[in-house]
């Protein structure tokens, strides 16, 4: 643990309980995170971010509030890394927000280095789609699934996706309904999306989204891994 770690995660936590901001800082972390690819080893939890013109991009927005929110903590805080602040961050907020405690390493790297736009998810394709996002990133069918399981958190917005409405009945409570609704289909007054859907389209995909609505342990478990991989994308050897 690095000498300001429990001084930072206790700020942003009084910061959320002031700011009940915690789906945003996820949403940040992983839209820095998820633009890696493992074949260039471009992109990844580099902060880069915070810079013109990918904080411009299309599914960025609304993201610019989190890097304006968290602007003040790198200013206290200088020797950590805007990449690192992203990430811990996100697993601050998830953590308050009644999920599982992730394990944290510093070292990530600043870079100014903008990626492409279109590396991140199309909420309105399916799995083959979905694989193409992740697979380049090194991921597996099985982070498509838990990683998706965090959109227990938070709501989409009409000026930043084009949807409207929140996934779960309780959009600032990290828990396994998301999975719950997967599976149970369009509900009215919930959001669910064609990405979403998409966790349902194979058997072996939903037979994990049956498991983690069945049994929040195994899903916060496997969560806790698939969110390490996620969040060290990119990062320093």
């Amino acid at each position: 643990m690095v000498e300001f770690e429990t001084a930072l995660r206790e700020d942003i936590k009084t910061f959320l309980s002031e700011v009940p901001c915690h789906p945003l800082l996820v949403r940040l972390a992983w839209h820095d995170a998820g633009t890696y690819n493992h074949e260039d080893k471009t992109g990844g939890a580099n902060a880069s971010i915070r810079f013109e013109p990918e904080i411009l991009h299309g599914a960025n927005a609304g993201l610019k509030k989190a890097v304006d929110f968290l602007e003040p903590f790198h200013a206290k805080y200088p020797a950590v890394s805007y990449a690192d602040l992203y990430q811990l961050a996100s697993v601050v907020a998830i953590e308050a927000a009644g999920g599982p405690v992730i394990p944290f390493k510093f070292g990530r790297i600043d870079s100014e280095a903008c990626t492409n736009d279109g590396r991140l998810p199309d909420a309105t394709k399916r799995m083959p789609h979905l694989r193409d996002v992740f697979y380049r990133m090194g991921l597996s069918d099985k982070d498509i699934v838990v990683l998706s399981g965090a959109h227990c958190l938070g709501a989409a917005h009409k000026d930043r996706s084009g949807f409207v409405g929140a996934w779960t009945t309780k959009p600032l409570v990290f828990d396994n309904e998301y999975y719950k609704n997967v599976i149970n289909g369009d509900t009215k007054g919930l959001l669910l999306l064609d990405s979403d859907k998409a966790l349902c389209d194979e058997p072996e995909l939903e037979k994990l989204v049956t498991t983690y609505a069945e049994d929040e342990g195994a899903f916060f478990a496997d969560y806790i891994e698939s969110h390490i991989k996620l969040s060290e994308l990119g990062f320093p050897a």
